[in-house]
């Protein structure tokens, strides 16, 4: 069975944590830190951003896959995926502060609610096979 949403979304989240990690480098050159964050807050948010992406990128994709394999390729999931993606940027945008610092929050959300909305597809998959 090829899994071409989870694919191409793996695919995308892997593009997206080198670019976190540039970030981040940016970060530390500019602040001078080598190790650790040294108290720098720009770098503390830029490391944040990247470690909350990394905590929750896992459990979407362990998701998605699991979906995508018992029930197909479908639309939505592959909205969910690039919304999760579009979501992901927005919240490292928005952890810089400023102007763009809406995009954390926005990020955040989506995150939540599409952790949130994959788990229930998840169950939903399982228990409704049950009955029948």
């Amino acid at each position: 069975m090829e899994i071409s949403i989870t694919l191409t979304i793996a695919a995308a989240a892997a593009l997206l944590n080198l670019w976190l990690m540039m970030r981040c480098g940016k970060a530390r050159i500019a602040g001078k830190v080598s190790v650790g964050d040294g108290g720098d807050e720009f770098l503390i948010r830029r490391m944040r951003a990247h470690a909350n992406f990394a905590e929750n990128t896992p459990i979407v994709l362990i998701l998605i896959a699991a979906l995508e394999i018992s029930g197909g390729t479908s639309a939505w999931l592959w909205a969910v995926g690039i919304a999760y993606i579009l979501g992901r940027i927005a919240h490292a945008f928005g952890m810089d502060g400023g102007s763009m610092q809406m995009g954390r929050m926005i990020g955040t959300t989506l995150t939540a609610l599409i952790l949130l909305g994959l788990a229930v597809m998840a169950l939903f998959s399982v228990y409704s096979k049950l009955g029948g």
